[in-house]
This record gives C-alpha cells, sequence and structure tokens, in this order.
C-alpha cells in the first residue's frame, strides 16, 4: 500500500513546472497541524535560484462540511486572489489542481513567514510592538473584504442572520442533548435577529486570530477561507470577538489583542461606513453558540469513527466553555 506521502510527493512532482520554472526536485514534503477541516502540506520545490517553499490545501477526511458548507476549494483560491487584488495581504495562488493531477480538490500557494499559533503572537516579546496596532488593522482588512464588488464573486451561499438562528438551532437538535444555555441563547438570538440586512457584501466567515499570519511588522496573511460567503458584514466583526479566539486575554475582547473600538475604529477609516455594535453584538452571540455546536460535530466525528484525528476529539471538548461564554454575553445584555 502506498503511503500518503509517498503518493503526494509522486503526484506534485509532475505539477513542479507549473510552480518553478527550470525545477529541478522537490524536498520537504510533510503534513502541518492545526487545520480541523482542510489539510495543509508544506513543501519545498529546487530551482536554478535554490528553494522556493509552498503550501497545498486540499479537502480532508471528516471535516464539519454539515456546519461550514465550504465553496470548495477552487472557489476558495479565486476569493484569494480577489482580496489580494482588493489589498488585503494574502498568500499568491501558484495553482489550482485539476481531476487529472490525481491529487483531489485543492490548491497550492506560496508559503509565508511569519507565525499563526494565536497563544505566540498574545505573548511573544517579539510581537509586543506591533500586538496594539493589530484590531485596527484587522478592522481595515475586513473593510477591504466587504468592499470587493458583488459582481466579481463567484457564485457564493447567501446567509441571512434570522436563517441563520434557525439553521444552527436544527443542528441543535440533531445532538439530542439538552442544553439549557444553548436554549437560553437561542431564544435571545430568535427575539434580537436584526431584521434589516443593509447591504450584503462578501464575508470571511472565519476572521480570527489563528487563522492570520503575523510578523513583527503587522498582518502579513488572512488564511482559510473555506468559509466565505455573501452576509451581514457585521459578522466578521462579531466573530473575531469571539471569547474562544482571544486564548486566554479576555480583557482584549478583538482577538486577545485588542479592543472594539480599535477595530470599529480601524473599519470606518477604510469603509467610509459606520459600525453597528448592536449587530456586532449579535454576532458575536450567535458565533459563540455556533462554535460550541461545531465542537460538538468535531467530537462525534470521533466518535462515530469518521476520523480518529486526536486534535478533533480535543477540540470537542471544548463545546462546554462556550456555555460560559454565552452566559457571560447575557448577563451584559441584560445590564448585569
Amino acid at each position: 500500500m502506498i503511503s500518503t506521502n509517498t503518493s503526494l510527493d509522486f503526484g506534485l512532482r509532475k505539477l513542479l513546472a507549473h510552480l518553478v520554472p527550470h525545477a529541478t526536485g522537490l524536498t520537504g514534503l510533510h503534513a502541518l497541524s492545526g487545520g480541523a477541516s482542510q489539510e495543509t502540506w508544506a513543501f519545498n520545490v529546487q530551482g536554478l535560484a535554490g528553494e522556493t517553499p509552498f503550501i497545498m490545501r486540499r479537502t480532508g477526511a471528516g471535516s464539519a462540511a454539515q456546519l461550514t458548507d465550504s465553496p470548495g476549494m477552487e472557489v476558495e483560491a479565486m476569493l484569494i486572489e480577489l482580496a489580494r487584488a482588493a489589498g488585503v495581504p494574502v498568500p499568491g495562488v501558484r495553482y489550482v489542481l485539476r481531476p487529472e493531477d490525481g491529487l483531489g480538490s485543492g490548491f497550492i500557494m506560496d508559503r509565508i513567514q511569519g507565525e499563526t499559533i494565536a497563544r505566540k503572537i498574545l505573548r511573544d516579546p517579539q510581537f509586543d510592538a506591533i500586538r496594539p496596532t493589530l484590531a485596527r488593522a484587522c478592522g481595515g482588512y475586513m473593510a477591504r473584504i466587504h468592499g470587493i464588488e458583488r459582481k466579481l464573486l463567484p457564485p457564493l451561499r447567501v446567509v441571512s442572520a434570522s436563517t441563520e438562528v434557525e439553521r444552527y438551532f436544527g443542528v441543535y437538535h440533531h445532538f439530542k442533548q439538552p442544553r439549557p444555555v444553548f436554549e437560553l441563547a437561542f431564544r435571545w438570538l430568535q427575539d434580537n435577529a436584526p431584521t434589516d440586512e443593509h447591504a450584503l457584501t462578501l464575508v470571511h466567515g472565519d476572521f480570527r486570530n489563528g487563522n492570520l499570519i503575523i510578523g513583527p511588522d503587522g498582518v502579513r496573511a488572512v488564511l482559510d477561507w473555506e468559509l466565505a460567503h455573501i452576509g451581514d458584514p457585521m459578522e466578521d466583526l462579531g466573530w473575531i470577538s469571539v471569547n474562544s479566539w482571544r486564548f486566554g486575554n479576555i480583557d482584549f475582547p478583538v482577538g486577545g489583542f485588542g479592543s472594539r473600538e480599535e477595530l470599529f475604529a480601524g473599519y470606518e477609516a477604510q469603509s467610509g461606513q459606520p459600525v453597528d455594535p448592536e449587530r456586532v453584538k449579535f454576532w458575536e452571540v450567535l458565533g459563540t453558540i455556533k462554535w460550541g455546536l461545531m465542537c460538538q460535530m468535531m467530537a462525534e466525528t470521533f466518535q462515530n469513527g469518521v476520523t480518529r484525528s486526536v486534535e478533533r476529539a480535543a477540540i470537542g471538548r471544548r463545546s462546554s466553555e462556550t456555555e460560559i461564554d454565552l452566559l457571560c454575553l447575557l448577563a451584559l445584555r441584560a445590564g448585569e
């Protein structure tokens, strides 16, 4: 039986000429950790000028596709290129896999140097100087994403606040595990869903600490576009503020490194549009319960034998953390 690494090595060698002119070989092929629903592989291509580093992303087995409705890897690659044209820092897409390549669905992109591990970004001294600027920068890049013209976008799922609440309420019932805190949160969401959808835009869907490549000079790349869709732009601002993405720095609501005021200021300066804090708060509550359900889904795929990934099993245990976060959010909403 041929190993995954061997078959990938063989398939990638056939594509070297598409990546580097006069390529002479491939080295360092290895899987990267961190992707819960996609496979990520790193490798180098040897050429006349030395080695060039690349990343390949492709669809993984046992993903949480039931929840994510990923637009597909080809569309993800297209969105990355549109974001690049809009001034968002992203890796350059070098090649989109075709069926005849025998490597599945995915694409190959430049490997950007920097840090993605959120706890290092929040604690390593090398990021001390840039950390206070990150919330404002993220707001500006979100505005650029939301400003991409709809006519340029490929077909994407359209999300409204009310339908998204009902969608995840259905997912909650799928588990047949009563959770009073989730019930309370869903009732609040149903009562407070924004009725005016305003202008729907491209939404990244997973813009957060952990999906950014950070260097001492700031944000070097926005990653993981697999949840992109058309929806309320305030969704991205709420998602980055979910407590799970603060990684212990709970006093800094935006990614553990900044304030909502800084995020909003960066967004407004770039977009010229005011931020609606009430809509942002709605999406933060929904994002919190959504992550809790995603955790449950990952646990279920492990328990059912769909995947034996220890990473997904560990993430599945975090569902209970979101119940605490929801109680805090709803208490704040009640003025307590």
